[in-house]
């Protein structure tokens, strides 16, 4: 018996392995989080500079996803590969780094071991299958365009327009797609984005403010390209009584001033993973509510 037949026959051992992949993946979302802000600030910074017909006085080294190699912020001691083991290292080392014995953000483990939880569930969800793996990297996605969004209030063209394009791909696997239908899948990235889109410019013409930013248009249109329209008002709502519940929490618990952004994103993303995940028996229970309300 090969490993994958192993693993299509064995849902726990699927479960499992698709945990510690979730642990590895969940190592490098933290190098992207840390290092796409950086690298679009730099591109950006170039860019201005070319407009103005300048070359950039303070070239700064280069660094993308791949190099340098991870270092400690503090005395930029090269984390090993046995340094590197996700959540288990942290552990060993007891947070802190090696070389100079200064406190590593908790951060590190805690995204590594929301990844693979998170990814666990999507296959003890989906099970052996296309959409288990789909569903899987949408989740890497989202946990990074959330965390990068907490940061910087941005979410990157450079994922959300490569996964929206790919939910409208996969809305043409077999007859009715693997997700939804090809129907459903364009009617919803169209809806997701305008809808948004529309509340943001209401919203500004009432009050000259911006809202929200279209990072989160375009992470609605993700959404409904790859679930379909159907549950886009599940995803809505959601994101709204969390994001609104957290916003108050924040501004009566810690007196944060309510006139700072609060990043729409991480509650979007929620949202719609749980959509991923419930969507269907989600819609289905609003609509049988709705039908027993006088």
């Amino acid at each position: 018996m090969s490993i994958i037949d192993f693993l299509q026959a064995s849902p726990t051992a699927f479960i499992i392995v698709a945990a510690i992949l979730g642990l590895l993946v969940g190592s490098f979302l933290n190098v992207v989080i840390h290092r796409l802000p950086l690298m679009m600030e730099a591109e950006w910074r170039q860019q201005c500079a070319d407009l103005a017909g300048e070359s950039d006085a303070a070239p700064q080294p280069a660094i993308n996803l791949i190099t340098p190699r991870s270092r400690c912020p503090h005395c930029g001691h090269v984390i090993t590969a046995l340094e590197n083991i996700p959540v288990l290292s942290y552990l060993a080392l007891k947070g802190a780094c090696s070389a100079c014995g200064k406190a590593i953000g908790s951060r590190y483990p805690l995204v590594e071991a929301l990844t693979g939880v998170l990814t666990a569930l999507v296959a003890w969800h989906f099970g052996w299958g296309w959409q288990a793996v789909a569903g899987g990297v949408l989740t890497w996605a989202l946990i990074a365009l959330s965390m990068i969004d907490l940061d910087h209030q941005l979410l990157p063209d450079s994922i959300t327009l490569p996964f929206l394009w790919l939910g409208l791909a996969l809305s043409l696997y077999g007859t009715t797609g693997l997700f939804t239908d090809a129907h459903s899948s364009i009617i919803g990235a169209l809806a997701g984005y305008l809808s948004l889109w529309l509340v943001y410019q209401i919203f500004k013409r009432l009050t000259g403010k911006e809202g929200m930013g279209y990072g989160d248009f375009k992470l609605l249109a993700l959404f409904g390209a790859w679930l379909g329209w159907q549950v886009l008002p599940a995803v809505i709502l959601l994101s709204s009584l969390v994001g609104a519940a957290v916003g108050i929490s924040l501004i009566v618990v810690r007196g944060r001033d309510r006139n700072l952004p609060i990043p729409f994103g991480p509650y979007l993303a929620a949202a719609g993973w749980i959509a991923l995940l419930w969507g269907g028996q989600i819609t289905q229970a609003y609509l049988q509510w709705a039908k027993l309300s006088p």
